[in-house]
């Protein structure tokens, strides 16, 4: 069995230990010849193997990763292993199995297509969460718990369009960001917007477009003005409590395009939502090659140096590890 290294987690493996690399080298061997030896993880299709920090010389509790594939397995991520703490209460451990149940529910509806996004956003977010747990705690506890299946079908008859399966796995892991201090955890400090937040927006640009279309019927063609359509569904936010512009995802084509409630002409990005949530995790991960944005820290919540608050810089610590 081939058992592959990403060259991310290689690099990214020394800063919780410099006996890291090796006991991955170990682990490596072990699951070559015990493939199943992982237990099935929150995230679909990832298993989990911990590893004795004792066994090694400089080298923590580990929590490793891995997805099984016939042929190969692939190490998707590295954490230090959660402190010893008591059991979550049993409802707790409810809500952890009715959210597991619900993303494979997901999975199955199309497995063809979907079941790698669905593992792509799960593998994305759960590395950015976990990020957050052990450096920002703060940011951590502003994130909301995921909404249920009744909650994003609500939303999907309001819109009137078909949520795809990235977004539907997002919200069923985490339906908002309340911020920290008034930031969100995602680059430039925008925050997940809330589904009522989502709602509002795309009702309040729905009305704006609708407002245009008056003005279109006596504009030539090439002269009618779009600020918004019916396939882009408002995601992120330009802050917690600042909706005015944002990151939406258009389900015609699955990319992100800018919005302003301002009726700005929306701009297009280059990013799938699985793509934008793989950088923010690599630019958490491995802050010294971040080009779109440098994390740094104060307190304990995360901020972005892009919409760093010039107030706070004597207290902001850039992450360069």
């Amino acid at each position: 069995m081939n058992v592959e290294i990403p060259a991310l987690v290689r690099d990214t493996a020394p800063q919780l230990g410099a006996g890291v690399p090796y006991a991955l080298k170990v682990l490596a061997g072990r699951l070559a010849d015990a493939p199943d030896m992982g237990r099935p993880s929150h995230l679909p299709g990832i298993l989990t193997v911990m590893v004795d920090g004792d066994l090694f010389e400089d080298c923590p509790a580990l929590a490793v990763g891995y997805i099984r594939e016939p042929d190969r397995i692939e190490v998707r991520y590295v954490n230090l292993a959660p402190s010893a703490e008591p059991a979550a209460p049993a409802q707790e451990q409810e809500q952890e199995q009715e959210q597991e149940q619900e993303i494979e529910q997901e999975q199955r509806a199309d497995p063809a297509g979907d079941a790698v996004t669905v593992r792509q956003i799960a593998d994305a977010w759960h590395r950015v969460t976990r990020w957050l747990q052990h450096n920002a705690p703060d940011s951590y506890a502003a994130l909301r718990a995921g909404a249920g299946p009744a909650a994003i079908a609500a939303l999907e008859g309001d819109l009137g369009v078909r949520i795809p399966v990235e977004l539907r796995v997002l919200w069923l892991l985490t339906a908002g960001d309340d911020g920290a201090n008034g930031r969100g955890c995602l680059p430039g400090n925008r925050a997940l917007m809330t589904l009522d937040a989502v709602s509002a927006a795309y009702r309040l640009k729905s009305n704006s477009q609708a407002s245009q279309e008056t003005y279109n019927a006596d504009r030539p063609e090439d002269e009618r003005i779009t600020v918004w359509r019916p396939t882009w569904i408002p995601v992120v936010a330009l802050g917690p409590a600042d909706s005015t512009s944002g990151l939406y995802l258009d389900t015609a084509t699955g990319y992100l395009g800018h919005w302003s409630r301002y009726d700005e002409s929306p701009d297009d990005e280059l990013d799938t939502l699985v793509t934008y949530l793989e950088e923010a995790a690599d630019m958490l991960e491995a802050p010294a090659l971040a080009t779109r944005d440098k994390p740094g820290l104060v307190g304990g919540a995360l901020v972005w140096g892009s919409s760093l608050d010039p107030a706070q810089q004597d207290r902001w610590q850039l992450l360069t590890g």
